[in-house]
């Protein structure tokens, strides 16, 4: 006999019952669609993939027990099923359905005896999932100041200061994107070069150094937007204009390790120039686009775009957008129709909810980059007047509050893209 000895209250047959403490937990993540189970044991189910229907064992003594574990936090998008085998499950013979579908939850149950079978003991989920600390700073990166397709870098350190021009490095291009990859590093990927749309992309590690070109991976296109998903470093490029000048709704997911993958395949209105950021814990959302709508696409867990969302503010394409605060986002600046270069700013709730307009600060421009920086404020940078590319910026308090233009440090320019890094300040 192994485990915990304590009161022999459930065992009918005289054996001396193991608490939690002592059950054997398997070594392998359980990621198949069945899985038979033992009594004793405990069992990790990742259901990042597909669900997965769990059989518990054909006969049972009281007192038996089993653990099964939400390993990927996942079970909310892919239930867990239980197939209680021809025995009861909470007094409910086999022919009912037995669903776990809220992520996070660790489900302990024990036989009790034939009447009322298996019974959960406890059904605990843990709602505050594990989350990076928040990157410090930021990087500005590429763009097109007047005609001249730049591959120029501004780094901005954790108190939104910009530094000025740095050499740039990989094919000058604007219309890209950029986002946080592994906690602490960002990328640049995809892009209008003048005359070919591009698929290529640019590692920046944690000291803000971007790498030369990666063969890209994935349909060349302008126009991406980006977001954070998941809670171990994944990201995406979706959206964007291909080189046929057609829309799309691909998306190609980014690895924590910074490898981008093929094509996946696209939800949602196909679009480009729209903005797209994380809110609440490893969830994202992208919003706004061609052709100067509103709508918005919420990110699963797992990397999975929705459809549609009825849409929410002016309508608008190019508009910048960044992190604030904590799980919170913020869509701001864009074209609204009649090319009206507006300033207004849109929230995003915890809950991915989208606020209404608020009122507007600074210049209205659009073809923005934005970026979270500090921990828990954001900034806004450049973009394109009805006359001019303008190189200002605007900080974002961790309230979401946007303040008024700061002058120029970096070179004036449209379509360049932003990213946080580094957890240092």
């Amino acid at each position: 006999m192994s485990g915990t000895v304590v009161s022999n209250v459930f065992r009918t047959s005289g054996v001396i019952a193991a608490t939690a403490a002592g059950i054997n937990f398997e070594s392998t993540i359980t990621t198949g669609t069945t899985l038979s189970v033992e009594a004793g044991n405990g069992y990790f189910i990742n259901t990042t993939s597909n669900i997965c229907t769990v059989t518990l064992p054909g006969s049972a003594e009281a007192g038996d027990q089993i653990v099964l574990v939400d390993f990927a936090r996942t079970w909310g998008t892919n239930s867990m099923f239980i197939n209680s085998n021809g025995l009861n499950f909470q007094g409910q013979d086999n022919s009912y359905t037995v669903e776990y579908n809220t992520s996070g939850a660790t489900v302990n149950i024990i036989y009790s005896g034939a009447s009322k079978g298996w019974t959960p003991i406890s059904d605990d989920v843990v709602t505050d999932a594990p989350s990076p600390p928040p990157t410090q700073k930021a990087i500005i990166g590429y763009g097109r100041a007047g005609s001249t397709f730049v591959n120029t870098k501004n780094l901005v350190n954790s108190s939104g200061v910009v530094a000025a021009d740095a050499t740039g490095v990989g094919t000058a291009r604007r219309s890209l994107g950029a986002v946080a990859y592994g906690g602490d590093k960002a990328i640049f990927g995809y892009g209008l070069d003048g005359s070919n749309r591009l698929s290529m992309t640019n590692l920046v590690n944690n000291s803000g150094v971007v790498g030369s070109d990666v063969s890209g991976v994935g349909t060349a296109r302008s126009g991406v937007a980006t977001s954070t998903y998941g809670i171990t470093g994944q990201a995406m490029f979706a959206y964007g204009e291909n080189a046929s000048s057609a829309v799309v709704n691909t998306r190609n997911l980014v690895n924590s390790s910074g490898v981008v993958a093929s094509n996946a395949s696209g939800a949602g209105s196909a679009r480009q120039a729209l903005g797209g950021n994380a809110y609440g814990v490893g969830l994202g959302i992208f919003a706004y686009g061609t052709s100067v709508t509103n709508i918005s696409n919420k990110v699963s867990f797992t990397g999975v775009v929705a459809s549609d969302t009825s849409g929410v503010g002016t309508g608008r394409q190019g508009p910048g957008s960044a992190g604030y605060g904590t799980g919170l986002a913020l869509f701001a600046y864009g074209e609204a129709a009649g090319s009206n270069f507006t300033n207004v700013s849109n929230k995003v709730s915890f809950t991915g909810v989208v606020a209404s307009d608020t009122t507007g600060v600074g210049t209205g421009r659009y073809q923005v980059a934005g970026s979270n920086y500090g921990g828990d404020k954001a900034i806004f940078f450049g973009g394109e007047t009805a006359s001019a590319n303008v190189g200002m910026t605007n900080l974002v308090s961790n309230t979401g509050v946007v303040g008024s233009d700061v002058s120029a440090v970096a070179t004036a320019r449209e379509s360049s893209a932003a990213a946080g890094y580094s957890y240092s300040a």
